[in-house]
């Protein structure tokens, strides 16, 4: 069965950094794209980032120039690297991933909780 783990998050102070990582496993092949969700509290889920498996990334507007999303080891794992953190970054944080490009983010990760504190 395919499995998405993910690594990293907490708590850290805003201007701090934190890394999220994402591994894909038992999957046959490279994932086509894989990306981040966050849902803040009271709000909708939203797209943080994407990268395909060309390297191209696509970033929420709010993040660019603070957060990188790369590929690892791997283009089945991906590091999301935050920096500048502001209050507003506080959510559960998602990965997701995908085979094919035309198909729907089939894998989920567990979340993990990024809290920023003022």
């Amino acid at each position: 069965a395919v499995q998405v783990v993910q690594s990293g998050g907490g708590s850290v102070e805003s201007g701090g950094s934190l890394t999220l990582g994402c591994s894909v496993s038992g999957f046959t092949g490279n994932m086509h794209s894989m990306a981040w969700y966050r849902r803040p509290p009271g709000r909708q889920c939203e797209l943080v980032a994407k990268i395909s498996d060309d390297g191209n990334t696509v970033y929420l507007d709010s993040v660019k120039g603070r957060f990188t999303l790369s590929q690892a080891n791997s283009k089945n794992t991906v590091l999301l690297q935050m920096n500048s953190l502001k209050s507003e970054d506080t959510a559960l944080y998602h990965c997701a991933a995908r085979a094919t490009p035309v198909t729907i983010w089939k894998y989920w990760g567990q979340g993990t909780q990024v809290t920023v504190s003022s």
